[in-house]
């Protein structure tokens, strides 16, 4: 799939492009985008496949409802299903993100845990079992780029290395999709819980968390 830039993509009307998948399932007859949201022949997407795992392409357990709680979000009146391990990194994630990228991110705009197996990318199934999350998909969709100012990108960029590497965000995947973050260590690989009570630990240091720090102060 030839990722396009999200001005592209915009021109083309599209809100609901589903992005290239290859791998299992034909897809359903309801998947089709809306002939305004028609990308050009060379990046059309095939359609969302079901994933049949168990896990999800990060190696986490695919989760009913239950085994997701809902989250706060606090700073916000958001809401978000995650799986409870991957809830410390991801909350953090989303903190960030809406202090210093994107304010104006509103209900329904957050997904965490579905269960609806229908993906377009195989990182998509990090979605079922609540150790990714998506922030604005319909203004980052899968297969559009360039949807940040470069201020913006440094602060991903500073929130990843929060992170320490146990984060990817779907600007680096192929097809990408910049809303997209997911966690990639197990949840008990020692590395993943060195980070999560890390990012706990600063929740509750005055100066250290969430909303306390800056991607250009520090």
């Amino acid at each position: 799939m030839t990722p396009i830039d999200r001005r592209r993509f915009l021109a083309f009307g599209g809100a609901a492009l589903a992005g290239g998948a290859l791998w299992t399932a034909a897809p359903p007859a309801s998947a089709a985008p809306p002939a305004s949201a028609a990308p050009p022949a060379a990046t059309a997407p095939t359609g969302p496949a079901e994933w049949r795992g168990g896990r999800s392409a990060n190696g986490w357990p695919v989760l009913t409802a239950g085994g997701a709680p809902e989250f706060r979000v606090e700073g916000s009146g958001l809401t978000v299903r995650l799986a409870p391990a991957a809830a410390p990194v991801l909350l953090h994630v989303v903190r960030r993100f809406l202090y210093e990228v994107e304010h104006r991110v509103g209900p329904g705009e957050l997904t965490g845990h579905v269960e609806d197996r229908r993906v377009a990318a195989p990182y998509e199934s990090a979605y079922l079992s609540g150790s990714g999350i998506a922030l604005r998909p319909l203004f980052y969709p899968l297969g559009a780029r360039d949807g940040f100012f470069e201020h913006e990108k440094a602060v991903v960029r500073d929130i990843l290395a929060d992170c320490e590497g146990v984060v990817a965000w779907g600007g680096d995947l192929m097809p990408v999709k910049e809303s997209h973050f997911h966690v990639v260590e197990p949840p008990t690989s020692a590395r993943y819980l060195a980070v999560a009570a890390k990012l706990r630990r600063w929740e509750d240091a005055p100066g250290r968390g969430a909303g306390a720090v800056s991607a250009f102060t520090g």
